[in-house]
């Protein structure tokens, strides 16, 4: 299964829009890109691999595997990404600034009820990371 993620990049944080066979899923929040800076910016465009994870802080989320200079980077629910990120993607239903939106954990429901029905079938999931050739700040 491979999933899309589009970014548009703003100087306070990154939105996004991940899509699945062409279709919006849900809308996402990132840090701003500050190259790759570890707790500050969002990671590198590119192709990464998704596995399931849980926390007790997050519940059910997921994890982005082999980022470069990179650890640990998850997709879990939050609504502004300069207050709860550390680099990590949050899902939203909704966007209401930069880097910021509203329904996250409703937003990883949707995503979860996508990816978890694969993963448990022992199939990969990935997501393609790239920014919005239409849209420019």
């Amino acid at each position: 299964m491979e999933l899309e993620l589009i970014r548009t990049y703003h100087p306070d944080g990154t939105n996004g829009r991940i899509l699945f066979e062409g279709h919006l899923l849900v809308y996402t929040i990132e840090l701003p890109w500050k190259n790759n800076r570890a707790g500050v910016s969002c990671i590198p465009e590119g192709n990464y691999e998704l596995v399931k994870r849980w926390s007790p802080k997050f519940g059910r989320h997921l994890q982005i595997l082999n980022v470069p200079g990179r650890e640990c980077i998850l997709i879990h629910p939050a609504n502004e990404a300069l207050r709860e990120l550390k680099g990590c993607i949050a899902p939203v239903l909704l966007l209401t600034g930069a880097g910021k939106g509203i329904h996250s954990r409703p937003a990883l429901k949707t995503l979860m009820g996508l990816v978890v029905g694969e993963l448990n079938r022992h199939g990969h999931v990935f997501i393609i990371i790239k920014s919005d050739p239409y849209e420019s700040t």
